[in-house]
């Protein structure tokens, strides 16, 4: 589409816009959605047009649904100006950008988040400052009204994750062109904020980063202690603090770059708003006892050396004892090292639908908590409210894995999580209310160690006549495989529930559940077909009619290569249905996924059929549909996988995985390779990618296979690559 570049500026309703806000009483809501364009090689990964933000202005009305005041937006250089830095196409943010300020949603504009500006700079180069800053200029003259501003997004991250370690473009792993990008960065923002005043002299430098902390074992102390002052080093050249004496001066001359130092020391740009990206897994561990780490997943695998000692960098939280620092106490150390105003800019937990509740409330509570204890904290920030692609794997290439969000987007309309409510909730100043809410975080449980003993017994079921504090989830239950991978699934989750009696609709009455999961397998999906148990009551669909005559929800399973549920089932309300296939488990070393993992760990030649794969990964699906329960969906959802791998492409994969090798897979043309294939096998799926799946299922049989399935029941969720990257 042809370029624009009008001189008039974009004024919502064609009037100033001016600010007359007071300044908040009360902690505010912001949010943002995953806007990362980042450059790998000569590929460009977009977020905005994967999570179909692209194309639904619509989007703006559900976020300031929420309550929010703030909402951190992009007008990003590498999409506003692609090709030719004179060249500058407005036409989406003279869409959005007015429209909310009609939403009464403030916008915080980030100009550069995770990229290295487009093709023609990087961050290594000296075009990228004084381009990034004319960017500025242009964005500021279109819309003058704009307040805040983030000219780059995690100025130290994305130069570690770019020039450091060499995940993003240009690639380096180099500590002085480390510093390069850093100090780039740091002169674009400083240059950006200048041309922004000389618009808008009221303009505010929101400055975001993440905030963690490094333990280490003694050896490694000296590596951590380097972190631990490397991890402020983007607000301390903003605040002129990177002088004579400060820890790294003497570090960055050695490099070479007294005089740049000098020259941003002597003409600083403090930020008005330091913001916090802070994730569960921000804080790190290094240690050098390697042995102790054999089931580390695949974000954490690398072994590294400093200076000869080998070490692995792994979340903090499972393995530091007594505890971690924790969030509350790294705002309080931002607060107290600047004594500016603090803001978390990126709140996100990627796992369970109820951990995503309590990290997010935890965060809430502890924010007001400190503000009460004088602390400036304005806000915490909803972070990817539309969910996030692919940073399981730094976002270095499309594999199609998906985080939701407060909303979820797979099926291309965004549908409200649970994490809507509860951000409606805690924007109004009501309590949120949520299932399991009144359970602490697996980051709180003492079985959140790896080296933890399982628990004796069960730890979160309930009776009918004391159901707990908050309401239970009904579980109505047989004696297969699906049952009992719903109770299992209860209790690592946290999970209150009760068992069903012999008359369901008594249970529902005495329990008073917030849904019934029908777990029970009619179907043989895992196995045989199994007897019904502890609720005579018959077929699901009337589990079904019983549920929706008691408006309570339920969720149920059905095969999708056999006759399914009538239409009946499907159209009550309130009913959840999964539409799957035959589920295997990690701990079954007769099931056919975990047997091809044991072959090529052994280095047998492996006889694959090139017929379609299609076994359900049963931790995957029965989180899932625990999952979609809490968000209050109802309807059809498909669990199947969606890629149409062959069963010798899904056995290749484990070998990858597996560190085995994958020429000992032979694909068998001779055997039949006929196999069913899922009705609507182009619709989508609410697994994971089988890419992802495999990597569980390698580490989780592992674990089982060395310590018995209770080793796998201490798996709370998976390290995000980006976190375990932050060392």
């Amino acid at each position: 589409m042809p370029k624009t570049d009008k001189s008039a500026s974009l004024l919502p309703n064609n009037e100033p816009h001016t600010d007359t806000r007071n300044e908040p009483s009360a902690l505010e809501l912001w949010g943002g959605y995953e806007c990362t364009v980042n450059r790998v090689g000569d590929a460009w990964f977009d977020q905005t047009p994967r999570s179909g933000h692209e194309h639904r202005i619509e989007d703006l009305a559900l976020f300031a649904s929420l309550g929010m005041k703030s909402l951190r937006y992009p007008a990003l250089w590498e999409r506003i100006s692609p090709d030719t830095p004179e060249q500058r196409d407005f036409r989406w943010t003279d869409e959005r950008l007015p429209e909310l300020a009609r939403l009464d949603v403030n916008p915080i504009v980030t100009l550069c988040h995770h990229g290295s500006g487009p093709a023609y700079t990087s961050l290594v180069h000296d075009s990228f400052a004084p381009g990034l800053a004319a960017h500025a200029a242009a964005v500021a003259q279109r819309y003058p009204w704009v307040r805040d501003w983030t000219p780059v997004n995690e100025p130290l991250t994305t130069a570690r994750f770019s020039a450091l370690y060499g995940f993003w473009y240009p690639h380096t792993t180099d500590e002085r062109l480390f510093w390069l990008a850093l100090l780039n960065e740091i002169d674009a923002t400083r240059l950006a904020m200048r041309e922004i005043r000389k618009v808008n002299p009221q303009a505010r430098l929101v400055q975001t980063d993440d905030l963690g902390y490094c333990h280490a074992t003694p050896p490694l102390q000296e590596a951590a202690d380097f972190q631990n002052e490397r991890r402020w080093m983007g607000w301390d050249l903003l605040c002129g603090k990177v002088v004579p004496g400060h820890a790294l001066w003497n570090r960055l001359c050695g490099h070479g770059f007294e005089q740049r130092l000098r020259t941003i020391a002597d003409d600083p740009c403090p930020p008005d708003v330091i913001g916090i990206n802070h994730y569960l897994s921000s804080e790190r561990f290094m240690d050098h006892r390697v042995e102790r780490h054999w089931h580390r997943a695949m974000a954490d695998r690398n072994v590294s050396r400093y200076k000869g000692i080998p070490l692995v960098d792994v979340d903090a939280m499972r393995h530091v004892r007594p505890g971690v620092l924790g969030l509350p106490a790294l705002l309080r150390q931002a607060w107290e090292r600047y004594g500016i105003e603090v803001a978390v800019t990126e709140c996100h937990n990627g796992t369970t639908r109820e951990e995503q509740v309590r990290w997010f409330v935890e965060v809430w509570r502890g924010a007001q908590k400190l503000r009460d204890e004088g602390v400036n904290i304005r806000a915490v920030t909803a972070w990817a409210l539309l969910g996030s692609y692919d940073w399981n794997r730094m976002v270095t290439r499309f594999v199609g894995h998906y985080e939701p969000g407060v909303f979820d987007v797979r099926n291309g309309t965004p549908r409200p999580t649970r994490m809507a409510s509860v951000l409606r909730d805690l924007a109004s100043g009501r309590e949120p209310q949520a299932p399991g809410l009144e359970i602490e975080g697996w980051w709180r449980r003492p079985g959140r160690y790896l080296d933890a003993p399982p628990p004796a017994g069960p730890c979160f079921e309930r009776t009918p006549e004391s159901p707990g504090e908050g309401a239970p989830l009904l579980l109505v239950l047989d004696d297969g495989p699906l049952s009992h991978l719903a109770v299992r699934a209860c209790e690592v989750r946290g999970l209150p529930y009760v068992r069903c009696g012999d008359d369901l609709r008594g249970s529902i009455e005495r329990v008073r559940p917030w849904a019934v999961f029908d777990a029970r397998d009619r179907e043989g999906l895992a196995g045989p077909r199994r007897r019904l148990a502890n609720c005579p009551h018959g077929a699901r669909t009337s589990v079904a009619r019983i549920c929706a005559d008691a408006g309570v929800a339920c969720g149920l399973f059905t095969s999708a290569f056999g006759p399914g549920l009538s239409a009946e089932a499907l159209s009550l309300p309130g009913v959840l249905v999964a539409r799957t296939g035959p589920v295997y488990v990690p701990w079954d070393r007769n099931a056919h996924a975990v047997r091809m993992l044991e072959t090529l760990e052994a280095g047998q030649t492996l006889n694959a059929r090139g017929a379609p794969w299609h076994e359900v990964y049963g931790p995957d699906l029965v989180d899932g549909m625990l999952d979609l329960l809490s968000d209050g969906a109802s309807g059809g959802f498909n669990f199947f996988p969606a890629e149409g791998w062959s069963q010798a492409e899904v056995a290749r994969h484990v070998a990858v995985v597996a560190e085995a090798d994958p020429s000992l897979v032979v694909q068998d043309d001779d055997a039949d390779g006929t196999a069913p294939v899922y009705p609507g096998h182009d619709a989508v799926s609410y697994l994971p990618p089988t890419e992802t799946t495999v990597e569980r299922l390698v580490r989780e049989a592992r674990m089982a296979r060395r310590e018995g399935e209770l080793a796998v029941e201490r798996r709370q969720d998976d390290v995000r690559l980006e976190d375990a990257a932050r060392g």
